[in-house]
């Protein structure tokens, strides 16, 4: 377990109840009355996959959490009817279900100026859920680092740029930079966040603060609440790498479609310093055949993918541009990285666990003919 986590008080939010309906999910307050009426907490299992719809049956009840990276999926059984059962049999039961699922309570449910902020809790992981689409922006596994999705990704940048500071656009509850401090403890980190509620919440139930105390090799992560892409950044010396992962409403900022922004980000690198960038999943691209679009297959392998961001990227950076798609398995986005194709073997040779592997899989982006 992190550190940090053991300090949590693991106590159930008094009469915090999990509502599913067709509109997602939204916690409720429940009065007394009330506890005897609903289970005041869900049962479920965090699954992630990309563009589940919400659904409900008579069987099951699931809403899923649109995410920029991927979908979580809580599954909540139907209450059973309250027919009499032998009571061994009813453990058993109990024990086999908890066995399978998880139990989630909501640690923070709060309205900011930017975002409908909630914070989940299960013995295994919290989650950080924002606006009406219920996207999930982190997650922070209790007993393991690795995410299974773009954020572990994104902690392969260090090996490929020059020695410097890193900024990361778009910090949410910190995931990405708690991966690229244990990997790299002596890194610089410049986190921009626009919400400063969120950052509140981060540091009081993520372990955002945790973060930005000093390792043992130097390394810091610098929390700036702003516009990460308004002009009056300045960055003297330059940055070695930025990771770029702004969304809203779970989509792409608008402004990471259009060419200038992208080349006035280019001002804030120092020599040879790159770009890492989600642009999104499989909602945002589509396959261009014979200058029609047409929906974009699962394969990861297939043609060149037609993504409005990095489409914008190619003509910021032409003939400096490289693309993968992550595994369905791990939630179908699309990165960018811009600058020469890194040597892969070499960039494979210099990262840990399933990075990897990971790498290997960015190709060059060419423009669509």
């Amino acid at each position: 377990m992190h550190a940090y986590m053991a300090t949590y008080p693991r106590t159930h939010m008094a009469g915090g109840v999990l509502e599913f309906t067709k509109l997602g999910l939204h916690h409720a307050i429940s009065d007394e009355t009330e506890k005897g009426k609903r289970k005041a907490k869900g049962k479920g299992s965090l699954a992630f996959r990309t563009n589940c719809s919400i659904s409900i049956s008579k069987e099951r009840w699931s809403s899923s959490f649109r995410s920029r990276s991927c979908v979580g999926k809580l599954k909540v059984s139907e209450a059973k009817s309250q027919e009499p059962v032998d009571s061994s049999r009813a453990e058993a039961t109990q024990e086999e279900e908890e066995g399978d699922d998880e139990n989630y309570r909501v640690l923070s449910a709060v309205k900011s100026s930017f975002n409908d902020i909630l914070i989940l809790d299960s013995s295994k992981s919290r989650i950080l859920l924002l606006d009406s689409t219920h996207n999930v922006h982190s997650i922070l596994y209790k007993d393991q680092k690795w995410t299974g999705s773009y954020w572990d990704e994104f902690a392969s940048l260090p090996a490929i740029v020059p020695k410097g500071p890193i900024a990361i656009f778009g910090l949410g509850g910190g995931t990405t930079a708690r991966l690229m401090l244990d990997l790299w403890p002596s890194l610089q980190l410049d986190g921009w966040e626009i919400d400063g509620i969120l950052i509140d919440k981060a540091r009081e139930y993520l372990g955002l603060s945790y973060l930005e105390k000093h390792t043992v090799a130097g390394g810091i992560l610098n929390v700036h609440i702003g516009d990460a892409l308004s002009q009056s950044v300045d960055v003297s010396e330059g940055y070695a790498g930025i990771v770029i992962d702004l969304f809203s409403e779970g989509k792409v900022l608008p402004q990471l479609q259009e060419v200038n922004t992208w080349l006035e980000l280019t001002d804030r690198l120092m020599p040879k310093g790159r770009l890492m960038v989600n642009c999104g999943g499989i909602n945002e691209v589509s396959v261009v055949t014979d200058g029609v679009p047409r929906p974009e297959t699962s394969s990861i392998d297939g043609p060149w993918v037609q993504n409005s961001t990095i489409q914008a990227l190619l003509k910021a950076f032409p003939e400096q541009l490289s693309w993968k798609r992550m595994p369905r398995r791990d939630g179908e986005n699309y990165l960018a990285l811009t600058g020469p194709l890194p040597d892969l073997a070499s960039w494979s040779a210099m990262v840990p666990g399933p990075l990897s592997q990971s790498v290997k899989q960015w190709k060059p982006c060419a423009p669509s003919s």
